[in-house]
C-alpha cells in the first residue's frame, strides 16, 4: 500500500523525485566552479606578489649547482656504459691487431698476433723448453708427432 496521496491521479513517475533537485545541483556546480576560479586567481596574485618581493636564496639541494660543471666524488656511475665498452674493445683490438712500439729506447715493438703467428710457422715453431730436470723427463724431450686420420682400432 501506499502512503502517497495522488489526487490528479496520474500515474506515478518511474524515478525518484523527492531526494535529487536539479536546481540545486546546478547551483552547487556553478558555486563550486566559482570558488575554483576564485582561488586559482589568488593562488597566481600571490604567487606573482611573492616573486616580486622576496628574494630566493641559495639553493636547498646540490641539484642547483650543476651549471657549475663539477664532477661526483669517486667512484662515478657510467653514463653510457655501452659507448664506453665500445671504447674499451676499440682500444684493446688495436693493441691486438695494429703494430706499434712497447719500448722504442730498447727498440722493443708490438706486432699483431696474427703476423707473430705466421712468423714463429716460418721459424718451423716453438724452441724446446729448457728443464733442470734430467734429460729423461718429459719437458725436456720433444713433443711425439700425431699420426692425423688414424681408424679407431690403430694402435
Amino acid at each position: 500500500m501506499s502512503t502517497e496521496h495522488n489526487p490528479s491521479g496520474a500515474p506515478p513517475p518511474a524515478y525518484e523525485t523527492r531526494d535529487a533537485n536539479p536546481a540545486n545541483l546546478v547551483k552547487f556546480c556553478i558555486g563550486l566552479a566559482l570558488t575554483l576560479v576564485v582561488s586559482w586567481a589568488g593562488m597566481w596574485w600571490l604567487m606573482g606578489y611573492f616573486g616580486r618581493v622576496q628574494q630566493l636564496g641559495p639553493a636547498a639541494t646540490p641539484f642547483g649547482k650543476l651549471e657549475e660543471k663539477q664532477l661526483p666524488p669517486l667512484p662515478r656511475i657510467q653514463v653510457e656504459p655501452v659507448r664506453d665498452l665500445d671504447e674499451v674493445r676499440g682500444q684493446q683490438n688495436d693493441l691486438v691487431n695494429k703494430p706499434g712500439w712497447v719500448d722504442r729506447t730498447r727498440g722493443v715493438v708490438r706486432i699483431p698476433v696474427s703476423m707473430a703467428m705466421d712468423l714463429i710457422l716460418q721459424r718451423g715453431g716453438l724452441p724446446a723448453r729448457q728443464s733442470s730436470e734430467g734429460a729423461g723427463s718429459p719437458a725436456s724431450q720433444p713433443p711425439a708427432k700425431s699420426k692425423s686420420k688414424q681408424g679407431r682400432g690403430a694402435p
